[in-house]
């Protein structure tokens, strides 16, 4: 992953739309990759049940968010942006049964800032198809970018096979992740909103960063692995 970074950058000239919302979230980003759990995550320090206990976050919130997909798929706004071959909810199903067994269901519960997260959606994602696309954009781009190298680092750490545990990040139905980032970008250009709506995407884009990092952070407060390392700091 990319240096952390502490400060937005100026705007440049002729900034698209989407160049400015991935400016102006660029440091809220970085929060929730640079938590202690995400850390010790990317450096194989984990258990595999510590890992799981993220996946079982990420679970809480896509029952939201595909759930309001099928809600919005018909929306002027919202619709172009929803892809059945983004939706996780499957394969995040397929990985927790792996990782804690067929009963995982009685297994998993909300962190404090997953059930934060989860009102938080329910509250915007169905009501405003401005804040659902924040959302959507949130988790699946992230899914597709950054999520990628946490599919590696996660399947050497458990020296997992045939992606088993992490199907969360394997996206069969888009065949080129890069194109297909390009393509969501552009449609964010081509979006219908107004500045002050564009505005209003990028605040809940902000949002929804600081929300992410509230789970890691809860997560990593979770982690025995954690606490046992901080109290030897």
């Amino acid at each position: 992953m990319t240096a952390r970074t502490t400060e937005v950058a100026p705007a440049p000239e002729n900034e698209t739309f989407s160049a400015k919302m991935k400016r102006q979230t660029w440091v809220d980003h970085d929060d929730a990759e640079y938590t202690g759990y995400m850390q010790a995550l990317l450096g194989g320090e984990l258990t595999k049940e510590e890992y799981a206990d993220m996946v079982a976050q990420h679970y809480y919130a896509y029952l939201v968010i595909e759930d309001a997909a099928k809600q919005l798929k018909d929306d002027p706004v919202a619709g172009p942006f929803i892809n059945e071959g983004l939706h996780r909810l499957e394969a995040l199903e397929a990985d927790l049964e792996y990782l804690l067994g067929a009963d995982w269901r009685e297994k998993i519960k909300p962190n404090a800032g997953t059930e934060e997260y989860v009102a938080r959606l329910k509250e915007v994602c169905y009501t405003s198809p401005g804040a659902f696309v924040a959302h959507h954009y949130t988790r699946y781009l992230g899914d597709l970018s950054g999520g990628q190298i946490i599919r590696a680092a996660t399947i050497r750490a458990f020296d997992l096979k045939d992606n088993e545990g992490v199907q969360f990040y394997v996206f069969p139905q888009i065949p080129d992740y890069k194109a297909f980032k390009i393509d969501y970008r552009d449609a964010l250009d081509a979006a219908p909103w107004s500045d002050e709506e564009q505005q209003e995407v990028i605040d809940e884009v902000l949002v929804a960063y600081r929300l992410n990092t509230k789970v890691l952070v809860d997560c990593g407060r979770a982690s025995k692995t954690l606490q046992a390392k901080n109290k030897a700091d």
